[in-house]
Formats: C-alpha cells, structure tokens, sequence
C-alpha cells in the first residue's frame, strides 16, 4: 500500500502495469474514509472523457512520480467503470472489488471517498469540507506556506600549487688583486759594492719573476627556504533570499437569506 504521506503526490503522475506499460495518469484518488489511506486511483486514458478506469493501490509502488499498479494493462482497462465524482457508492465499491478479486483490506462498510472531490451532502451529520476529512465541525482551518531557508555546500572552485624554475641574475662586487712588475735603481755604494763586483766585469744574464693574481671562482648550491601549503578560511556573509509563499484567507460570506433564496435551496434539495 502506499502511505497517506504521498497523497498529495499522486495526482497527474503516471501510471504503469506489471507489465510495464503506461496505461495513464492518475486523475483522481480515492482514501479509506476511515484511515485516510490511498486505496483506489482512477486512471485517465484519454478516451472516454469523465468516465475513467479505477486502480486499486495494494501491491502498488509509487517510485519516482510514478505509480506501478499490480496489474497488466489491459486489465485495468477493463475494470468497471464509474463517474469519478466523490465518494463511491457501495454497489459501486462492490462492482470494483469483485471485479479484482476484493483487493483491498478495508471493508466495503467503512467507505471510499475522493480526497477532493465536493463532500457536502444532504445528511445532518455534515458539518463542512476541510482538510482533516469528508466531515468536520464547525470550524474551517486556514493554512499558509512557511518559508524554509537553508544553506547547501557546492564546488565554487579549484586552487592548487604549481612549482616552476625562474632563472634570474644576481651581481655582485667581489674585491681581487693580481701583480705587477716594478723596477728599481739602486746606486752602488759600499754596502753593495761587493755583490755588485762578485761576478765578470761584463756578462748575459736573464732575471724572471712570477707573477701571480686573483680570479673570480664561482659555485651555487641548492637549499630549501620555506614550506608552502593550501588551506582554506571561510568567510561569513549574507545573501537576500526572495520567494512567493501562498497563504489562505477566510472572509464571512454573510448573504442574507431572503424568501428568494430559501426557495433555491429547497430546490437544489
């Protein structure tokens, strides 16, 4: 069976047999009077206006916005038919029930009607149509819808770290120095007379020096410096939400009730 919480839901979805095959959609639906349980959907096909094929709901799934009845196509096609125009009469429950094997387990007695069909009725019992059943006291309730607003979390987009090597040049001043070559005179004098007069009085001689200086000798070394990580902050804000919510209004109808009208009402009784 399918739950009165889907009652709602029902009306216009598409109906399919076990054999899988579309026979309709649903045009109206029929609750236990008692339990306010779906028992009985009529299926429109198109073909015969009003008057539409009646389903009955045991067995049956109600599966994204779709009722699967457990029973073929061509069966439910078959099935007696009556006007959907409220509440079923007992020869007509009894019709539908023989017809498919007593299908549901509410008893005849306790009463199908059409959750929107125009319950009022000549019976004094009858105290109005609202929502909690075919007959209610005197009070009507109002209803309104409440506007819920949360918030859900979605990819916004991507970050990530990506590593290249940027080459660039770095100067620096380095100090150095090298050698160069002097050359000096000295006068002989006693002090020196003696190395000046050690040797021939006149000879080829050669004298080298070496000279020497400092070059710019460079290395580079690879070392790590800092770590870098992703994380993420969230930041608060606000966002102005606009949506239409509906809401019910009672107002007094207090026509009065003259000879004219009296007559009319006997009337239509």
């Amino acid at each position: 069976m399918i739950d009165s919480s889907s009652i709602n839901d029902l009306t216009g979805a598409d109906v399919y047999g076990s054999d899988d095959a579309k026979i309709g959609t649903v045009g109206q639906v029929y609750v236990d009077n008692d339990t306010q349980a779906p028992t009985w959907v009529t299926v429109r096909t198109g073909l015969f206006g009003t008057s539409e094929s009646f389903a009955p709901l045991n067995d049956a799934t109600f599966e994204a916005g779709a009722v699967h009845v457990a029973y073929e196509k061509s069966f439910v096609k078959d099935a007696p038919r009556v006007d959907a125009d409220g509440a079923l009469s007992a020869d007509e429950e009894q019709s539908l029930y023989s017809f498919y094997g007593n299908p549901s387990s509410a008893s005849a007695d306790a009463g199908l009607y059409d959750q929107d069909a125009d319950r009022s009725t000549n019976s004094a019992d009858v105290q109005g149509h609202d929502t909690s059943g075919p007959t209610t006291d005197d009070a009507m309730t109002r209803s309104e819808e409440r506007l819920h607003v949360g918030t859900e979390r979605i990819e916004s987009g991507r970050a990530r770290l990506r590593k290249h090597i940027v080459t660039e040049q770095v100067t620096k001043t380095v100090p150095v120095s090298h050698e160069e070559v002097t050359l000096s005179r000295e006068p002989i004098t006693d002090a020196t007379a003696d190395d000046a007069l050690s040797g021939p009085a006149l000879s080829e001689e050669e004298h080298e020096v070496v000279l020497t200086e400092e070059r710019v000798v460079t290395a580079k070394e690879t070392v790590p410096v800092e770590r870098v990580r992703l994380g993420t902050e969230t930041i608060a804000g606000e966002q102005e939400v606009t949506e239409d919510v509906a809401h019910e209004e009672i107002v007094l109808d207090d026509t009065a009730v003259t000879d004219e009208t009296i007559a009319d009402r006997d009337a239509r009784s």
